[in-house]
């Protein structure tokens, strides 16, 4: 089973992935976790996204689709996780070929449902393990009182620079913009369904399971 998690930043997209990694056995494949990965892998394609990446350029549809082909062409899991592509149309239609070349197809699309105001507050009190990424919020998961991540038990908490509600918004017009045509696009081929996004994450969980159990 292979599925899209679409959102705005923030809206839980890669927790709600890692526990179906966990549960289910599939694979994220997140774009800025597989150019990270690439960047230092010392292959043909990692030297490119270091030399793009290095000199403060984007990296092209090409690239990115390239590295997902990689994925794809390995080892298939319980499926695939797409989060945070595609992001455009233009990509939409490359992930489609992609996936037929490979003689399998996408699921289901999940549209991860928020409220502007509720998600900024939720980021702006948003902290992440710096060694393996579990995302902390001063309110509804605060850091454990040992200092110490319940997922690895390392002490590097941060805070992204941008986490803050002028950037926030700037992020989610944005995502707005170029990713909500995505929505009618999903939609028309009958892949779509929407979950609200702000539960707890066991809530959010539930919601996804039921449409991927349906």
């Amino acid at each position: 089973m292979n599925i899209i998690l679409l959102g705005p930043p923030g809206a839980g997209k890669g927790t709600q992935a890692r526990k179906l990694v966990d549960e289910r056995g599939m694979i994220q494949l997140s774009t800025g976790d597989m150019l990270r990965e690439a960047r230092t892998s010392g292959t043909e394609m990692g030297q490119k996204v270091a030399a793009i990446m290095d000199a403060g350029e984007l990296v092209t549809d090409d690239i990115v689709i390239g590295l997902i082909e990689e994925k794809l062409a390995g080892d298939h899991g319980g499926g695939f996780i797409f989060d945070g592509f595609p992001r455009t149309l233009a990509q939409a239609d490359a992930l489609g070929d992609l996936l037929e070349k490979y003689g399998t197809g996408l699921h289901f699309v999940i549209a991860m449902e928020v409220n502007d105001d509720a998600l900024v507050q939720r980021i702006t009190a948003r902290s992440t393990c710096g060694n393996c990424g579990e995302v902390y919020n001063d309110i509804t998961k605060p850091i454990p009182a040992d200092n110490k991540c319940t997922n690895c038990g390392a002490s590097d908490f941060k805070r992204r620079a941008d986490d803050n509600e002028e950037s926030l918004r700037t992020r989610l017009m944005e995502y707005y913009k170029k990713t909500s045509p995505l929505i009618g696009y999903y939609h028309c081929k009958n892949q779509l369904q929407w979950i609200p996004g702000l539960g707890e994450i066991d809530e959010v969980a539930a919601q996804i399971n039921a449409v991927l159990d349906d």
